[in-house]
């Protein structure tokens, strides 16, 4: 008797393949995701866990793209499983989003020349679902945004926030100029005086831009700078940077600004993604890995300046 799995005719599902699809249906419209949505999330920031943990890489991505196509204020995403035991009840016929992780198993394998058996271990991806607060009833209050009319931004209220996070960072800054720019070669940032800047907010966007550029030289985080404008591995650094930038902008509280000539980066970006349903994920990995370098960076030279530091 011949038994047939039962799975056998069912399609694999290319979660890679639909995160990117939503990336570009975004920038197709003109939308950058992983700029726009403080702009409609009351809250700001990144989307949360339960749990009140911050997501990170493509799901901080996703679910913010996700979040400005459907209109969501709320921060927050759980599982069916933890809404309930929370209390809450997704509304029925509500639509869950992705969550992506890697996962990995091992094989062993057996080279056909010497016969040596070997194990290898291979990552694949693998998701779950969950919602947003605003599909679910019955949690406690505090899961739910509160209602508010905007109020006016005073750029002082984060001038000590952006000073005290670029200041403690190791870089060489030099200002002059109207262009923005992280040199390889001299290892230096380039920025206009900051008077020059619509605001406060706006120069430090630019500047945290020019510092993910920095963070990928060779003697860092060691990533491929692209040789021209216009080539496949300038326009995915240009990715990454445009996506750490808007990490540092939420980490510091500011909007998401992107200086003017980002928008000449789509159609480069638009081919990446095209050709790599998987670009979108290294991207996100390499821009979460330049923020948190960075914050590193920031947290040791602030260290080493205390009084108490150096008297040790």
């Amino acid at each position: 008797m011949t038994f047939r799995r039962k799975s056998a005719d069912k399609p694999r599902r290319d979660v890679a393949a639909e995160i990117t699809g939503l990336i570009i249906e975004k920038l197709e419209a003109g939308v950058l995701p992983w700029s726009r949505p403080w702009g409609l999330t009351g809250a700001g920031g990144r989307p949360l866990r339960h749990c009140g943990t911050a997501y990170t890489g493509i799901n901080n991505l996703f679910l913010w793209a996700i979040g400005d196509a459907r209109g969501y204020s709320a921060r927050t995403w759980m599982t069916y499983r933890q809404a309930e035991e929370l209390g809450g009840q997704v509304r029925r016929g509500e639509t869950g989003s992705l969550s992506v992780y890697y996962s990995s198993f091992s094989k062993t394998e057996t080279d056909r020349a010497t016969g040596e058996e070997a194990n290898r271990n291979i990552r694949f991806l693998r998701s779950y679902t969950v919602f947003n607060v605003e599909q679910i009833d019955g949690l406690p209050a505090y899961y739910y945004p509160v209602a508010a009319p905007p109020e006016p931004r005073v750029e002082s209220v984060h001038r000590a926030a952006i000073d005290t996070f670029f200041d403690a960072l190791p870089a060489t800054v030099r200002h002059g100029g109207d262009q923005a720019f992280f040199s390889p070669i001299g290892d230096y940032i380039q920025m206009p005086h900051r008077t020059m800047f619509r605001s406060d907010d706006h120069y430090a966007s630019t500047l945290g831009h020019e510092y993910v550029h920095y963070s990928g030289a060779a003697s860092r985080l060691d990533r491929e700078f692209g040789k021209k404008f216009g080539d496949q591995a300038y326009a995915f650094e240009e990715l990454v940077a445009s996506i750490g930038q808007c990490l540092i902008c939420a980490d510091l509280g500011l909007p998401g600004e992107l200086h003017d000539n980002h928008a000449s980066y789509i159609d480069h970006w638009l081919r990446i993604l095209k050709g790599d349903s998987s670009a979108i994920i290294k991207a996100a990995s390499k821009a979460e890995q330049a923020f948190a370098w960075l914050k590193e960076a920031a947290a040791v030279a602030a260290h080493q300046a205390r009084p108490e530091a150096l008297e040790a």
